[in-house]
């Protein structure tokens, strides 16, 4: 598929910013006042900021409130709701930490709780789409909810839990590679089942000589070289660098390098997982 930025943002900068939420929300780490104004402030910057870049992929973002009239059928509803509760459950529960000293445990679970179900609905709004058998997969919701948790451990400062999962987003991300490679050859979608023929059905000429609004935004060709390189690109910048960090002397340096290195890490591969995404309909067009 087309990897547009606004969908790459959207991922990565809200997963991390639910993700922090989360710890917050558990009372990691246990501040108060400004300390958790600061912390509150980075997490609602990336939650929010995430999601409002998700806007602007629509046509028409004037519209992006009818998102919540389809939650009985719609994982994007989904999320639309549990985003919003999570968001002003949090911002009760951050109130009286900065304003009041006042800690109350059970509305901050209850937020943190709801940081990772937001998380959890954005990965099957791509986990849930059989035409993209790359993302029609547990690696999926595998790779989403421990990229927040580990992502939001980090900019926690909360590296006694960081480090194992990083470590963990680490072995999701590779699994969803190699078996994300194998699943639209295991998936036995072919042209000829896709056009409902028998026998050995191939494409004489494509169904038009120009291009339109599927191929531009469903077939994507990204070549394998710059798919090798990428994949390291994110794993030394989104899981490595982070990880040395995290084991290296603390510092604010240190802290600062190993967010920014994990995010640009996680744009790379977030980048590759929207150009990897292969949609059937390419199939229509050879593209397979």
């Amino acid at each position: 598929m087309h990897p547009a930025p606004s969908v790459i943002v959207f991922t990565s900068l809200s997963g991390l910013g639910f993700g922090l939420l989360f710890w917050l929300g558990i009372g990691l780490p246990a501040v108060t006042g400004w300390a958790a104004f600061a912390y509150f402030a980075a997490a609602y910057l990336l939650a929010v900021g995430g999601l409002l870049a998700s806007t602007f992929h629509l046509g028409h973002p004037e519209r992006a409130i009818k998102a919540f009239s389809q939650w009985k059928t719609s994982w994007l509803s989904r999320e639309a709701w549990s985003s919003v509760i999570c968001l002003l459950i949090m911002a009760a529960y951050g109130a009286g930490l900065v304003f009041f000293n006042i800690r109350l445990g059970p509305l901050g679970v209850i937020g943190g709780a709801l940081a990772l179900v937001t998380v959890g609905t954005t990965s099957m709004i791509y986990a849930q789409l059989k035409t993209i058998p790359r993302w029609n997969h547990w690696t999926t919701p595998a790779l989403f909810l421990t990229l927040s948790l580990a992502g939001g451990a980090v900019a926690a400062g909360q590296f006694v839990y960081g480090l194992p999962l990083m470590a963990l987003a680490c072995i999701a991300q590779v699994l969803n590679w190699i078996l994300g490679d194998k699943q639209f050859g295991a998936s036995g979608t072919t042209i000829t089942t896709a056009t409902g023929l028998t026998g050995t059905v191939r494409a004489f000429e494509p169904p038009h000589t120009g291009t339109n609004y599927l191929l531009k935004e469903f077939v994507f060709v990204v070549g394998r070289k710059h798919v090798g390189r990428l994949r390291l690109i994110a794993l030394v910048l989104g899981y490595g660098i982070p990880i040395l960090l995290m084991v290296a002397p603390f510092g604010w340096l240190f802290f600062g390098l190993a967010i920014a290195a994990h995010l640009a890490g996680v744009f790379a591969s977030r980048w590759l997982f929207f150009a990897q995404a292969e949609h059937v309909v390419g199939l229509y067009y050879g593209k397979r």
